[in-house]
């Protein structure tokens, strides 16, 4: 496993040691004790999640207020640009923001930790996208900025129009929005 840092230190991209050959590939996706080893991250996940998404689909930004969820992302088929914002008032890259191209033959992870948002647009045709979450899931928690905040500035895939759910659409900008502290 090789870890890559990036502009935000919490946020970390994971590269997985994969064996292939001619008939396919072997990857360990997920070992609790390697992972703490490689990234120092103790995370006892509670939850998986999978959704597939359309071309052109975007999912987020993301997080639940109280209960906040760290997450390992990945894709396992079809490619998406994903990104993680910082939201903890009390952070020095608080309000910023990095992404990394996620994809079925790159087979990179994407680690999110708890106090940031969360979101992704599909690249592919379609995209199957698997992560494991540090909290259950609480509706009642759950909030969103919307994607496009000139505040946060995130630079998405042009030449798509995103697709948003109403909620996603609806999200409030990043200066209205509650954070973490």
């Amino acid at each position: 496993m090789q870890v890559i840092q990036t502009d935000i230190p919490d946020v970390l991209i994971i590269e997985p040691q994969v064996f292939g050959d001619d008939r396919g590939f072997f990857m360990e996706s997920y070992n609790r004790r390697t992972l703490q080893e490689k990234t120092g991250i103790e995370a006892d996940f509670v939850q998986d999640n999978h959704s597939r998404s359309c071309r052109g689909v975007l999912r987020g930004l993301h997080y639940q207020i109280n209960q906040p969820q760290g997450k390992l992302v990945r894709v396992i088929s079809g490619e998406v640009f994903d990104v993680a914002v910082d939201l903890r008032n009390s952070s020095a890259t608080f309000g910023k923001w990095t992404g990394v191209h996620l994809s079925e033959t790159n087979k990179r992870m994407f680690w999110v930790p708890p106090g940031f948002g969360h979101g992704f647009l599909v690249l592919s045709n379609s995209a199957d996208f698997l992560y494991k979450a540090t909290e259950f899931y609480a509706p009642e928690h759950e909030r969103a900025i919307i994607w496009n905040d000139p505040d946060i500035g995130i630079v998405w895939p042009e030449n798509i129009t995103p697709e948003l759910s109403v909620k996603d659409a609806q999200a409030l900008r990043f200066k209205d929005a509650e954070v973490y502290y």
